[in-house]
Formats: C-alpha cells, structure tokens, sequence
C-alpha cells in the first residue's frame, strides 16, 4: 500500500517471480544482491537439450506460480493437484542450458520436472542458478564489467511507472475507439512483469533516468526495456491479443522495436543490508 500523503516519486509495488516465466509474488520489502532482488528469477524452465522454455512458447508457464521459500527454494503452485517444494539442488551435477552468458545450471530433479510437465503438457525441466555463477550483463544491452545477472532476459530489475501505464491505457482507448472496437479493461502492470512499480513521476519520465536511488540503494539503467508478445497475453484466460504492442508501436516505437519501462541493474557493491520497501523515495540520481 502506498503511505497515505505520499508526495514526490516512490515505490508502489515489489514483485519477485522465483522462476523466469512463473507467475510471481508481491512483497513488501525485498534484500537486494548483485543479481537483482533477492530469489527472483534464479529458477527457470528448460527442455531436455537445455533449451530456455519460457510463456513466450509455452503460455500455460504464466498459469503457474512460484513462492520463495527460505533458503532460496521454491513453491510451485497450480490448478489440478497439490504444490511440489523444491529446495536448491546445491549438489546435483551441472546441466547444460541455453542462457546468454551461462551455459550451465543445476537441475532440481525429477519431482519438479514431472509437476511442471504434467501441468504444461510437454517435458521439462526446472534448472537453478546457483550463487557461485556469475552471469555477466551483455555490452550491448548496457552491461559493464562486474554486472550480475540472474536468469532476467536482460538486466537484473525492471521497473515501470504508474503515470506512464496510464498513458499508455489512454493510447489503447483511443485506438480502439478509432478502429470502432468495444474499450477493453486498461492494462495492468502484471502484463510488464517489473519488479518495482513507481508513482510521482510524469510519464515515460523514466527513460531519461541514467542513475536512480530507490530508497538506500543506488541503481544504474542499463537500457529502456524493449517489448515482446508476453505482453499480449491476458492473465486471467491466457490468451494472445493485439495489445499493448500495438498501439505501443504507434507511440513508442523505434530501433525496430517497441519500449515500455527500464532495465536496472544494482551500483557495485551491493551492501549486506541493502533492502527495498514498497513507499521508498526515488530519486534520479543522472540524465
């Protein structure tokens, strides 16, 4: 909940999704690592080769959930049969996998994969990053040397904006009035997966943040976050539709590609009581 008064841009929500592609958990503070906040994302899902599976292919994985557990496993919870514990498989033998910048991660066994490929319908299996690995940010998507990642497509933590997400949803409404289409629910912020939601700013104001401290931790953007159809897919019923890339390629569009939210990566080095908290200030730090 946001603090009653709140003046100036803060924090409205956190969010850690454990498993890449997993529906994920709202939290009111969360520990920050070099490799973002702390248990998000350091689980994926991969095919038998290795292959990365995520709800671009597969929507059913946004059906699903996971809940942190202490000592960085996991709860895995769906319809049609009891959730499966998994702790980190800190012993288990590498696999290979498929990641940019990591090719090798530790299996969680047979229990997770079986509960994940009875609920997706094709084999998988569930993969950790364990502590030890160090996933370097690409160069070309505003890495530097040092940068952690976790098992995020691009950067450790993604970030959108309250007053940006209600432009955006007047853009849809005229778009879909233009083209004689009944107005649809505005969008949410669960359809851009960040990690943090802000308010207080003016709209798409945080493309231009080149630095920003969010409560006591300094962060760096490592670039806009570029778009994909993950957000064309509706959460309650997992179907695909047209929106937001559509009318985000009329606004926001460039590079070949369409824009909606930032890429943050932690300031080296992250203290040990480095932490976020849902009505923390933000403030830019550099243009």
């Amino acid at each position: 909940m946001t603090p009653r008064g709140r003046e100036g841009v803060h924090v409205t929500a956190l969010t850690a999704y454990p498993v890449k592609s997993l529906g994920g958990v709202s939290l009111e503070a969360a520990a920050v690592e070099a490799q973002g906040l702390r248990g998000d994302r350091r689980w994926a899902v991969v095919d038998p080769d290795g292959t990365k599976v995520t709800a671009r292919e597969e929507h059913a994985l946004l059906g699903l959930r996971a809940e942190p557990l202490d000592g960085g496993g996991v709860r895995l919870l769906g319809s049609g049969g009891d959730p499966v514990e998994v702790a980190p498989p800190h012993d288990a033998p590498p696999v290979r996998v498929g990641f940019s910048g990591q090719d090798r991660a530790r299996p969680a066994g047979p229990r997770a994969d079986d509960w994940l490929t009875a609920r997706v319908g094709r084999p998988l299996r569930l993969v950790w990053q364990d502590d030890t690995t160090h996933r370097p940010i690409r160069p070309d998507l505003g890495g530097a040397d040092g940068d952690r990642n976790s098992l995020s497509d691009a950067a450790p933590l993604h970030v959108t904006s309250e007053s940006s997400l209600a432009r955006l949803n007047d853009w849809v409404a005229e778009t879909a009035l233009e083209r004689g289409e009944e107005p649809r629910d505005p969008l949410g912020h669960e359809r851009f997966r960040p990690n943090v939601v802000v308010a207080g700013a003016e709209p798409f104001a945080e493309d231009t943040w080149a630095t920003v401290r969010i409560g006591d931790v300094a962060f760096r953007t490592t670039m806009v976050c570029d778009r994909c159809v993950m957000t064309t897919i509706d959460r309650d019923d997992l179907s695909t539709g047209k929106e937001p890339i559509r009318t985000l390629a009329r606004h926001r569009k460039w590079e070949g590609a369409t824009w909606f939210g930032i890429r943050l990566t932690p300031v080296l080095p992250v203290g040990p009581d480095a932490t976020l908290r849902v009505g923390d200030e933000v403030v830019a730090l550099g243009r």
